[in-house]
This record gives C-alpha cells, structure tokens and sequence, in this order.
C-alpha cells in the first residue's frame, strides 16, 4: 500500500519572509569635463541601474530606505547634497523620495573628513617611503572605522522585511550584518565604462600639392625625344 504523502512544507519561504533586503548600486561619478560618448554611457548606465531596481522590486517588496555614502547628518537635506555631488543618481533617489522612501545618513562628518584627507595624501606620490608607510596605515585605521560605522548605520535603520538601496564606490570592504540579503546591481554599460578609452584624434589628411599654371602668354613646348647631336668624330 503506497504511503499517504505528507503536507509539503516551504521553509526558504519562512526563512525568508522577514529578511531584510539590500539594493547595491555602485556609484559612478560624472567628471565636470567628459567626453560626449562617454557621457552618453553615464546617462544609459543610471537608466539601466533604475530599470534593474525597479525590477527586483516587482518581484519582492518596494524600497523603504535609501543610504547614500559621502553623505552626513550635518548635509542639511540629504537629497541636495546628493545632486552637488554629481553623480548622476539624483533624479533616481528623488523619485524614491518623492514615493516615499527615506534616506538615512550613513556617515560620520569627522570620520568622512579624515577619510578624504589621507586619500588625498595618497594621492600627491610622496617620495618618502617612510611617510608613504605612515599615510597608508593611517587611512586603513580609519577606512576600517568609516566601513564599520556605515554597516552598523544599516544595520540599526533596516528593520525586518524592508528593502534598503544603497549608492556606493565599488571596492568599500563594508561587512554587511549576515542576516542581510545584498543584491547587486550591475548595468550592463557598467563594464563599458569601466573598460571606455578614448578615442584617438583623426590624422589631418596633408594637402596634395597644387600644379603651378604657367604664366599667361607663354607656351609651353610640346615634351619630344630629344635630338642626338652628330660630332666631329661621327661624320
């Protein structure tokens, strides 16, 4: 006699029916002078990204909280502060906004502040090694403290089953809480900006060498095989 099946139970449902969700969309910026193509592929990037967004949150839950790095409590209206940075997502979040969603801050001012300072020493090319080992060491202390300070920021405003989007540089080394389910959002003109060159310059076609016309009233001699001349010794 064939054995009467049980009820079939879900538990990745359960399991995650009060996860919290994380949207990561790397942040690119817009340089102030760029060229035209590329700003097309800036452009297509952050479409793209809102289209992969919008359609994660058709499939699970729409996004309740924005975090955005670079940006502090003392920035005033956090939505502004994103548009001076230029980097092309702030039509994106003020549309969150505008539904709804709330943007949190996620850094620390004094933190963020000595973040940018050693990464700017880094950036000079000091010629001592010495000071090269001692800048560095000082912007990993305090890189460590600033990605400690943004998971924990997270970790404390993400409540059970909401959605978070983050804007990030790729490469941050920020250690989410585990219980968090990070998706990572990735353009396909993503890669087409990591890997753009520019074109190089079209070579100036040197200009062919114009024919001199002779002078008005002169003729020139028809060209004909020249005449050997008989000498002395020939005759």
């Amino acid at each position: 006699m064939a054995k009467k099946l049980g009820k079939l139970e879900k538990p990745e449902a359960d399991k995650f029916s009060h996860a919290r969700r994380l949207f990561f969309v790397p942040l690119v910026f817009t340089p102030p002078q760029v060229d035209k193509e590329l700003s097309e592929l800036f452009c297509k990037y952050w479409q793209q990204a809102g289209e992969q967004v919008a359609n994660l949150e058709s499939k699970m839950a729409a996004v309740k909280k924005i975090y955005h790095e670079l940006v502090t409590p003392a920035a005033g209206e956090g939505d502004k502060a994103i548009e001076k940075l230029n980097a092309g997502n702030y039509p994106m979040v003020k549309a969150y906004m505008e539904r709804g969603s709330e943007l949190l801050p996620i850094e620390d001012e004094e933190m963020l502040m000595e973040f940018m300072d050693w990464s700017r020493c880094l950036s000079f090319g000091l010629q001592s090694q010495k000071a090269v080992s001692q800048v560095y060491q000082s912007f990993q202390e305090v890189q460590k403290k600033r990605n400690e300070h943004i998971a924990k920021s997270i970790d404390e405003t993400l409540k059970d089953s909401e959605i978070g989007i983050l804007f990030m540089r790729e490469g941050h080394q920020v250690q989410f809480p585990p219980d968090i389910q990070v998706f990572y959002v990735a353009p396909p003109s993503l890669d087409e900006i990591n890997h753009w060159q520019p074109k190089p310059p079209k070579s100036e076609e040197q200009p062919k060498p114009k024919k001199e016309k002779a002078p008005e009233g002169t003729k020139r001699k028809p060209a004909g095989k020249a005449k050997n001349k008989k000498t002395k010794k020939d005759k």
